[in-house]
Parts: structure tokens; C-alpha cells; sequence
């Protein structure tokens, strides 16, 4: 199998990253791109990427041409209906509790119902145990990280545009999820080989491992990763391919 390893670009960190910038304001902002707005809140454990990530997520967004970035740590105060009619996508790298009203609740439903991009990295999948509504979007529920270790990931659908930078297999040292609940409908995108880590310390679910999908809901789409804890994951090249890859396709522009 093939096993390929890029150098890592390194990016640097930001100081303080629950600040906004204005779709195509500021320094350095792209001209045209859309708007994507990325929630960093963490009700639960709060991981130390997240600076990182939002870094990266910015330089990638200008270095592509495709999107600005406007990241909160606070998410009752950015999903609201008023602000997500400013908003052509919304990623998440979130855990716990968000809390959201029933309100802000619906408004994000209906953001991606009418065509709205979303995508979910890592723990947006543990997050929010008391919104099912949620969970059938992201499309599977967090059910432990047996596995933290350097993995073999298998391309699944290698030609889909949100993957197809990362070939038929990938080696990558990162936590490692598995889930309850796989919704239907999830098409499976990025699964771990189970020859790469002891599978007794896991579960044995009928869908296996998967490690990416996608989704529809009503017009929009849904892009989930479960890799993403560690800072080399965000700053390795092949990630930061996927990352404008995926969210270029949750906005429709791959």
C-alpha cells in the first residue's frame, strides 16, 4: 500500500483567536471568498490544537482564494439566525455543550437545510449529547478514542473531491475515534485500516471504522473528519489539502 509522507508546513500560532474579521476586511483578506465561520467553543475538553487550527484554517483560506475566516470561541453568540445569513459555511471543532437556546438550535438546522455548507472536525462529534437533531446532521456520535497512535487511513473514495489530494492510503500519527449511531446516509470517505492498530481494544461495530464522510441535509452539505488533535496533524500538508478541499466542497466550489 502506498504510504505517503509530505513535509509538514509550519504555521504559527495564534495568541488569541475568539475574534472576528469581516468577510473580505482586513489585512490579508480574500477578495470575493465566501464567508465561513468557524466555532471553536469547547464545553467539554478543550484540545490544545485550536489555536493552531484556526491559524492554519486562516492561511489556507487566503492561500486558496476561497474563503475568509471568522473564528469565536462562543458559540451562542455567533449562531444565531441574523449573523448565519452573513455565513455560507460553518465548521465546527467543538465539544460539550454549546449552550444554544432552541432557537439558535433550529436557525442552524435551517442554515444547512437551505444550502448552507457545514463540516466537523474531531470532537464535533462530541458535542451536544442532548441534541439528536445534531447528531443526524454530523452523522454519528462519538464512542471513544481507543487508539492513539501513528495509523494506516484508507482511502474509501479516493476520487471524491473533499479527499482526492490524499491518494489511495495515508500514514498519520493522531487520536483516534470510533462512533455509535452512523447515520444512514453517511458516505464514507476516509476509514482506518484495522491491520495498523490491536482492534481488541475497540469495538467491533457493524460499520466498521470510519474516519471521514459526507452528508446531505436538504440542499446543504456536510463534511466530517475525526482526525485533528494533534498540532502536527494541522500543520502536516496533506491535511491542509484536505482542509481546502473539503470545505471548498461544503461550499460548493470543488
Amino acid at each position: 500500500m502506498l504510504r505517503p509522507c509530505a513535509p509538514p508546513l509550519l504555521f504559527l500560532a495564534l495568541g488569541s483567536f475568539a475574534c472576528a474579521s469581516a468577510p473580505g476586511g482586513g489585512q490579508g483578506g480574500v477578495d470575493g471568498g465566501a464567508h465561513v465561520l468557524y466555532v471553536t467553543h469547547s464545553g467539554g475538553y478543550r484540545h490544545d490544537c485550536l489555536a493552531t487550527s484556526a491559524q492554519v484554517l486562516t492561511d489556507v483560506g487566503r492561500s486558496s482564494g476561497l474563503w475568509n475566516l471568522e473564528v469565536s470561541d462562543d458559540a451562542a453568540a455567533v449562531l444565531t439566525a441574523e449573523h448565519l445569513a452573513t455565513v455560507d459555511a460553518v465548521v465546527f471543532f467543538t465539544s460539550g455543550d454549546l449552550g444554544l437556546d432552541a432557537g439558535q438550535k433550529q436557525a442552524l438546522l435551517e442554515f444547512v437545510a437551505r444550502g448552507g455548507g457545514f463540516a466537523g472536525f474531531h470532537s464535533a462529534t462530541d458535542t451536544e449529547y442532548g441534541w439528536p437533531e445534531y447528531h443526524d446532521l454530523i452523522g454519528a456520535t462519538f464512542d471513544g478514542h481507543p487508539w492513539h497512535q501513528e495509523v494506516l487511513v484508507l482511502g474509501d473514495q479516493p476520487s471524491h473531491p473533499a479527499v482526492r489530494s490524499l491518494g489511495a492510503s495515508f500514514s498519520i500519527f493522531d487520536e483516534i475515534y470510533q462512533f455509535r449511531d452512523v447515520r444512514p446516509g453517511s458516505a464514507v470517505l476516509l476509514s482506518l485500516d484495522p491491520s495498523s492498530v490491536d482492534v481488541s481494544l475497540g469495538k467491533d461495530n457493524p460499520w466498521g471504522h470510519p474516519l471521514a464522510w459526507t452528508r446531505s441535509e436538504g440542499a446543504g452539505r456536510v463534511f466530517y473528519c475525526a482526525l485533528g488533535h494533534e498540532i502536527s496533524t494541522w500543520e502536516d500538508s496533506r491535511f491542509q489539502a484536505m482542509l481546502r478541499d473539503s470545505i471548498g466542497w461544503v461550499l460548493g466550489r470543488r
